[in-house]
């Protein structure tokens, strides 16, 4: 399997020409989308990826052998030619897109939601090695970029910050990086690193797996269970960081109190700080539950499969409107997949609501909604008890689905739950294993 990551190192020294480079770099980008949305006709009948790449090149650039039909050497003289070729590719791409959606808009036959072509997008230019992006001195922080200073391409020393040139090598060592891409975030400028490794998934069988479940949370972030295939339970984990969302909390009182007496035409500072709070504690969630499924040798982190369809409603939309699900979730498949572990995905629906035990429907407290009580008045955290039978089912899905019709038509008339997913729970694992052994023993 191939995984990409990618990293942003800092550029420390700011005055430098960067944003120069970014608006030449961006203008010649929209140039080139208006030009080729023009003669698209002619460029979409060119079949091959590569000639379709050289005839359009061949439009808009003068040589010796070739007379350009549009002027965009006087436009944007001396650019180099990698930075060119890569600002082509980004218009060919943007006006391929378009004519898609163009197509299948018209299909539909709707009048509203025509697409637009955008021109001035938020390209980034690529700095390829040697002839844009040279790495400075061993032991030094810096590297050498071309870039624009307004009249010509000239080479500049960057200072890079010193904290990302230590991880690189560290996390990154033996493996080939790509050329950088210089990016804007925050009034910082970054070089952003890409690299590509083949990774194997491992292929422990089920019945030796060591799983994490996963319950993702609103109050509490993240409860994991370590768990076997028997239903053995090996370890819990309660992951929360009540400080930074007690910031974040603050912030959207802050928000909240400045639009009911100012509007809210100048919240927009206040939202992104806040927006970047939220996914800063995303990326804290997902790198803890990484970190412990590591610790505990798992081979799969198990979630639910949330899917949340509708208008929300209630007195915790906001919460809900906040919670970064997916998000935390897909970070946590990349840095899974980067330690060999894999993901899998299980139906949420009835995970909180029956109880571990297999006594029923829990009631949960009104006054602390992470607590709920059994049917039997036993009292317990609910998101425990969730992922103890999101482990549960998925475990249950994997042990019956290499099994023939037979035999797994005589361990579910054994274990009615298990042939509906949506009601197993953590006893019904118990008793399924209890009678695959007894079979087994027959």
């Amino acid at each position: 399997m191939r995984t990409v990551s990618s990293y942003g190192v800092e550029i420390r020294k700011q005055n430098i020409p960067a944003r120069q480079t970014m608006e030449i770099y961006r203008q010649a980008v929209g140039y080139l989308t208006e030009i080729y949305a023009q003669v698209w006709e002619e460029l979409r009948k060119i079949p091959e990826t590569k000639k379709r790449f050289n005839t359009a090149e061949h439009m808009v650039h003068m040589t010796k052998k070739n007379t350009a039909r549009f002027d965009f050497d006087l436009r944007f003289p001396k650019m180099p030619s990698y930075l060119r070729r890569s600002a082509i590719q980004h218009a060919l791409g943007s006006v391929s897109s378009y004519e898609t959606r163009l197509g299948q808009w018209k299909e539909t036959g709707v009048l509203s939601g025509r697409p637009k072509l955008t021109c001035r997008n938020h390209a980034m230019p690529v700095f390829y090695r040697d002839v844009m992006y040279r790495e400075g001195a061993e032991g030094k922080d810096e590297a050498y970029l071309k870039l624009y200073d307004g009249h010509d391409w000239k080479w500049f020393r960057v200072y890079l910050k010193r904290t990302d040139m230590e991880y690189l090598p560290r996390n990154w060592k033996g493996k080939k990086t790509s050329a950088p891409a210089l990016e804007k975030r925050h009034r910082r400028y970054f070089l952003r690193f890409s690299c590509t490794e083949e990774v194997t998934l491992t292929k422990t069988p089920v019945k030796e797996q060591i799983i994490c479940s996963v319950d993702l949370g609103i109050n509490t972030d993240a409860v994991c269970t370590i768990m076997r295939s028997d239903g053995t339970v090996l370890g819990r984990r309660f992951i929360d960081h009540p400080s930074e969302k007690d910031r974040m909390y603050r912030t959207l009182g802050r928000i909240r109190r400045f639009q009911r007496e100012h509007g809210s035409a100048q919240t927009q500072g206040r939202w992104a700080y806040t927006k970047r709070l939220n996914t800063e504690l995303g990326k804290k969630t997902a790198g803890a539950i990484i970190r412990y499924a590591e610790e505990n040798h798992a081979d799969v982190i198990v979630f639910e499969y949330l899917e949340m369809q509708g208008k929300i409603s209630g007195k915790k939309k906001q919460k809900l409107h906040l919670w970064r699900k997916r998000d935390i979730q897909r970070r946590c498949e990349h840095q899974a997949h980067r330690k060999e572990m894999r993901i899998s995905r299980i139906c949420a629906w009835n995970t909180s609501r029956l109880a571990y035990d297999g006594s029923g429907a829990v009631t949960r407290d009104r006054e602390n909604h992470s607590l709920c009580t059994f049917q039997t008045g036993k009292r317990y955290n609910c998101d425990l008890s969730a992922s103890y039978n999101i482990g549960a089912r998925y475990f249950i899905r994997e042990l019956l689905k290499p099994l023939p019709a037979t035999e797994r038509s005589l361990l579910e008339a054994k274990v009615p739950p298990v042939k509906r997913r949506t009601s197993c729970v953590y006893a019904d694992l118990r008793k399924l294993h209890s009678e695959m052994e007894l079979l087994k023993a027959a």
